[in-house]
């Protein structure tokens, strides 16, 4: 199964031209599905597979404690293999046809307070280089909702400090521009005026970001630079790779943002995903509520 796996990331890759982290996210999805059937029922080819070898790796999946929206990311990676194997000729048959795609519940994402954020933002007041680097990067993140892989792939013609603005390649390797405020461009104006020259040390990186050897900030490094921050700055609430993604959208909606801005702005293709957002607004009203009604 392996072997096949491996095929089909290509095709994704090759054929699809899907992005890097599309594939990885799917090449672990199948593994631990393989994996499953093969340790649970010894199936070690697609032919064995059947539909209810499926929803047994979905409940199995969610007795797991693993959240419906991965669940069923999963179940579409898991789809589109057996079509693949199918179309392919490794396989006579999908069974996944008869497989129902879990209802989704919607998490409400956690998100940050503005007190929150400028707690974390404040936490990085060195003035040594890498402090510089990391409160531009925590200004840049919070003013465009950036993901963290999209923050760290920006090269500094990505950015136009004079408009306001920095060009970002998301999902699909779909462009999209996003307005950043005074603040950003004043402290990423401050980071590449002196602290990203000192770091490079005479060393040439197109990435904005970068490690103190000179190399493009990797998305672990990213993460654990805003955990550290969070963690310096007080916060206990818990902070996710996306939180400050989460928060940016949820503040902007707040104080008067139209959805379909947003959904611009955070580069999602279906308004779907944006509405959950619309949840956090509600869930944070019925709060205020429940706390300051007197039969609340």
């Amino acid at each position: 199964m392996k072997a096949l796996i491996a095929e089909f990331l290509n095709y994704l890759s090759v054929e699809r031209g899907l992005a890097k982290n599309t594939l990885m996210a799917y090449g672990r999805d199948l593994k631990v599905y393989c994996g499953y059937l093969e340790k649970t029922a010894g199936i070690t080819t697609p032919d064995a597979i059947r539909h209810q070898d499926i929803s047994a790796y979905m409940m199995a999946r969610k007795k797991a404690g693993i959240e419906a929206v991965s669940i069923s990311r999963g179940l579409a990676a898991v789809r589109m293999f057996h079509r693949f194997l199918v179309r392919e000729s490794f396989a006579k048959e999908d069974p996944t046809g008869l497989v129902d795609t879990p209802k989704l519940w919607q998490r409400i994402p956690d998100v940050l307070t503005q007190a929150e954020v400028e707690a974390m933002i404040n936490a990085a007041s060195g003035n040594d280089a890498q402090s510089v680097r990391d409160r531009a990067m925590l200004e840049l993140f919070y003013a465009s909702g950036l993901r963290v892989s999209e923050l760290v792939a920006l090269r500094l013609e990505d950015v136009n400090l004079e408009g306001g603005t920095v060009i970002c390649m998301g999902k699909g390797s779909k462009e999209r521009i996003i307005p950043v405020g005074g603040k950003a461009r004043e402290t990423l104006e401050k980071y590449l005026a002196k602290a990203r020259l000192k770091i490079l040390n005479g060393r040439r990186e197109p990435a904005i970001f970068i490690s103190r050897l000179g190399k493009s900030l990797s998305r672990q490094s990213a993460w654990k630079i805003i955990k550290f921050y969070a963690r310096k700055a007080g916060v206990k609430k818990n902070i996710m790779p996306h939180t400050l993604r989460h928060t940016f959208a949820t503040h902007l909606l707040e104080h008067g943002a139209d959805l379909r801005s947003v959904q611009e702005m955070l580069g999602h293709s279906d308004i779907s995903t944006t509405q959950i957002y619309t949840h956090v607004d509600k869930g944070r009203l019925r709060a205020i509520h429940q706390k300051f009604h007197p039969r609340g």
